[in-house]
């Protein structure tokens, strides 16, 4: 009789040392399915995992399957359900202290559209990971509390929150992490106008100070790519260059990412008034876009090409050039792009004497305006203006002259049509 509590306890050792390895087994399996993009087969693993939990009566191991379960809801988009498995993960004041939880608490409220309480709680997990040495996570956590703030427009806390992701991540020695986050802190910091130029290029400078400990050439050419674009928009159009010419040759073997740089590149050459360079760029932008089947990118190109020619004084080719864009934009259906094109390519003929062409130009301007939702009456003004004034001009070209004159005009009109 007194061997028998002894059995007794052997099978229930037993039997709890095999319940317990069915759910590390379920477990590692949810895992495998989560990473395998199989949610479906991952929630179904993490439930029989939770439901063996409660049988051991063991509360640290029925949270431990209650917040991988909550975890999965979160990712195969059920967030509610998510939220639920979270909160009963670890009830009480030492959920605030499990920065694992707190993370996948604000991932649930995210989803859910309750940006305010996600960045909370990304911020209580990102001191939390500071906290146990943690930078990698730290900074994950702050780039996802940026992005809360960013959908809601709060370019300064988007900001502030990737410039503390960048310092979590060069404590990590993540170069790569810590550049990316710098270059969007900079991109919101233009956005918020509550930054100052010189803390903005400070930040960029920052940025291309990490390039020489990074060796993706894809990242190394979206970073460049995005550096120039910023300083584009701060009008420093000659670092502009030097960042997107940087750029060039990490993103020789990636077809789209190199359209991109041609394409800035060509732009920042515009803007700072080099148009014999900009030239080459905007033809090799135009031919990689078209491709790649990218119409709308391909027609920017010609546009931007056609002002190029036109400031280098070659206005047929600026001519064409705008006729291609604007094929371009009509078959995207880009009426505002359409509009500008119509009125670049009117005053190119202008300029060539051909009125009535530039008449019919400003009249299909008027027409693509209509077609834009949020058009102003001053841009309309501006094209019946200009309308106006080319009107006037065709009835002074077209006005009463000797016979003789008007032959000849007859003549030279013919000869201009065949061609």
């Amino acid at each position: 009789m007194a061997t028998a509590p002894g059995k007794d306890e052997v099978k229930l050792k037993k039997k709890r040392k095999k319940r317990m390895k069915d759910i590390e087994e379920l477990t590692s399996a949810g895992h495998r399915a989560l990473q395998d993009g199989r949610s479906e087969h991952a929630l179904s693993c993490f439930n029989s995992a939770l439901k063996a939990a409660a049988q051991l009566q063991d509360s640290r191991v029925v949270g431990a399957c209650s917040f991988n379960l909550g975890a999965a809801y979160v990712e195969a988009e059920q967030p509610e359900k998510g939220l639920d498995f979270l909160r009963q993960a670890q009830p009480g004041p030492k959920a605030d202290r499990l920065p694992d939880l707190q993370f996948n608490l604000a991932l649930a409220h995210n989803a859910l559209g309750q940006r305010r309480e996600a960045a909370a709680y990304f911020l209580q997990a990102a001191q939390l990971y500071r906290s146990q040495g943690d930078g990698r996570s730290e900074g994950d956590a702050c780039m996802e509390m940026s992005r809360c703030y960013s959908t809601d427009k709060d370019w300064v806390l988007a900001a502030q929150s990737l410039l503390r992701a960048a310092e979590s991540y060069r404590v990590a020695a993540m170069s790569d992490s810590a550049a990316a986050a710098l270059k969007e802190a900079a991109s919101h910091m233009i956005q918020s106008d509550q930054f100052s130029r010189d803390d903005i290029i400070s930040v960029l400078t920052e940025c291309l100070s990490l390039t020489d400990s990074i060796t993706d050439p894809r990242i190394l050419g979206e970073l460049y790519l995005c550096v120039g674009v910023s300083y584009c928009r701060l009008r420093c159009f000659q670092e502009a260059v030097a960042c997107l010419q940087r750029a060039l040759s990490p993103a020789a073997q990636q077809p789209p990412l190199l359209a991109r740089v041609l394409h800035n590149l060509g732009a920042a050459l515009n803007s700072a008034g080099r148009f014999p360079a900009a030239v080459g760029y905007h033809r090799l932008a135009a031919g990689l876009y078209g491709s790649l089947g990218c119409r709308g990118d391909q027609a920017r190109c010609f546009s931007n090409l056609g002002y190029a020619c036109s400031q280098l004084g070659d206005e047929e080719e600026a001519a064409e050039s705008f006729i291609l864009a604007l094929q371009g934009f009509r078959d995207t259906e880009d009426h505002l792009s359409e509009v500008q094109v119509c009125e670049s390519l009117a005053e190119c003929y202008l300029k060539q004497r051909k009125q009535q062409k530039a008449v019919q130009l400003y009249k299909q301007a008027l027409k693509a305006l209509s077609h834009c939702q949020d058009s102003s009456g001053s841009a309309r003004d501006h094209l019946v203006e200009r309308l106006t004034a080319a009107l006037q001009q065709s009835l002074q070209t077209h006005s009463w002259r000797p016979q003789a004159d008007r032959k000849q005009q007859s003549i030279v009109g013919q000869q201009e049509a065949s061609l």
